[in-house]
């Protein structure tokens, strides 16, 4: 594992067409993306290659609610196989470029189907091990095997 990358796998009791379907369709997605206590308010998602992605959550802090807006591209678009695509933090409107000191990560999910099952390889590359954005994605995969 590189030191600017998180990995996480995971085994979830679906078969790969529905797990592809959270991943890909905005209504499924927006209802376990992100940590615990977040809420999707926006999730535009054109998947296919050079399509654009737009996501917006709104999280609880103990200042009040932040919202966070992230867009990207979908670079690599295998039905359920492989989707890659870019995420940067963006200003409130996905209005490009983000806000200074934010740069495009790539965000890489490999399905693999075990029968009713599927096993997912998450990659965030230029998101390290032991951040708070690793830790984002372990609790949101918690709430994706609970929708499942």
């Amino acid at each position: 594992m590189a030191d600017d990358a998180v990995v996480i796998e995971r085994t979830f009791d679906a078969p790969v067409h529905v797990v592809w379907r959270m991943w890909t369709e905005p209504e499924h997605f927006s209802a376990w993306y992100g940590p615990a206590g977040a809420t999707v308010v926006v999730a535009e998602m054109d998947v296919r290659v050079g399509g654009r992605r737009r996501v917006a959550m709104e999280v609880r802090t103990p200042d009040g609610p932040m919202r966070l807006s992230f867009t990207g591209e979908y670079l690599e678009v295998v039905d359920d196989e492989r989707l890659v695509y870019t995420d940067v933090m963006s200003a409130e409107h996905g209005a490009v470029p983000p806000p200074a000191g934010h740069t495009a990560t790539e965000v890489r999910v490999e399905l693999h189907a075990l029968g009713d099952r599927t096993r997912v390889v998450l990659t965030h590359l230029g998101v390290p091990p032991g951040s708070p954005g690793a830790a984002g994605w372990e609790m949101a995969l918690d709430q994706l095997a609970a929708r499942l």
